[in-house]
This record gives C-alpha cells, sequence and structure tokens, in this order.
C-alpha cells in the first residue's frame, strides 16, 4: 500500500504492445465505440458516463505501436478493495496472449498490492482470471446489489 496516495502511471512493455496507466492515453472515443456497440455488460452507454468511469478508475489501455488495441479499468480505493471492469482486446490482436498479459500487469500494479478482496464479473472468460487466482464468490450469498441492465436507455446523459 502507498499511504493512501496514487502511484505515478505505470508503463509496461511486451512485444511491440505498450500497457499504459496514463489518463493522457486513454483513446476514450475508441472504448466508447466499443463499450457501447460491442460489450455485453455496456451496449449503449453514454459517453459522458464513459469519461467519467475512467476519470475515477485506473486505466489500462493497451497499444500496438500507436494504434488502440484494448483497455481495462480498476475501480478502488487503494486499500482494502478493487474491482477489475470493462475488460476487452479488439478481434485483431486476440490470440496473442494480451489478456493474459493485461491481467498479469493489473494485478501487478503497485496500488493493487495487498487488497483484501479483488472482484470482477465475468460471462464468458471464468478459465483466463481463474489463472490468476480469481475464484467464484465462497459466500455469494452475503452479497447484494442493485442491478439496473437498462440504465443507459432509461437515463440518458
Amino acid at each position: 500500500m502507498n499511504g493512501g496516495h496514487a502511484s505515478p502511471p505505470q508503463t509496461w512493455h511486451r512485444d511491440g504492445f505498450t500497457l499504459s496507466t496514463a489518463h493522457a492515453d486513454v483513446d476514450v472515443a475508441a472504448v466508447h465505440r466499443w463499450l457501447s456497440e460491442e460489450s455485453y455488460w455496456a451496449r449503449g452507454i453514454p459517453r459522458p458516463v464513459v469519461e467519467q468511469s475512467i476519470a475515477h478508475a485506473i486505466p489500462f489501455t493497451l497499444r500496438a505501436a500507436e494504434e488502440f488495441a484494448g483497455f481495462a479499468r480498476v475501480v478502488t480505493d487503494r486499500a482494502t478493495i478493487a474491482y477489475l471492469g470493462d475488460v476487452f482486446i479488439l478481434p485483431p490482436y486476440r490470440g496473442l496472449g494480451l489478456s493474459k498479459w493485461m491481467v498479469e500487469c493489473v494485478l501487478a500494479h503497485p496500488d493493487l498490492q495487498g487488497l483484501r478482496r479483488f472482484l470482477l464479473a465475468t460471462s464468458d472468460a471464468h478459465g483466463l482470471y481463474a489463472q490468476y487466482g480469481f475464484t467464484p464468490m465462497k459466500a455469494p450469498q452475503k452479497w447484494m446489489e442493485i442491478h439496473r441492465p437498462d440504465a443507459y436507455r432509461s437515463n440518458p446523459a
């Protein structure tokens, strides 16, 4: 832990790819386009909502040279809990082990060490995340949620 202060932006390099946590490196238009048009969890999400979600998280932007290739973000208090969300690799870059590398970098980030709980939700990538220690909740009956699947349609931004 770092006393509640955010670490400076982190950068990792591998095989011509760069992963950066600098907010300035996020291609907001590309992230919004993919989330709003392609994702199963945020279809129709308004751009201002995407912008705010990135501003209040640790963004992980994946690039192949200068071309946008993927994204993830972590919402955290940097002390006890984190939530990994909006993870995706664009189709031309899939099958290269980049999602594994991205998860490894997320888990190595200095602001995400020593947390009591690291959460995520997935419909189709359980095998990926299990490789890094994620498991089904031990006591899901203790958890509650307010889930609004149509929030982006009924709440225009």
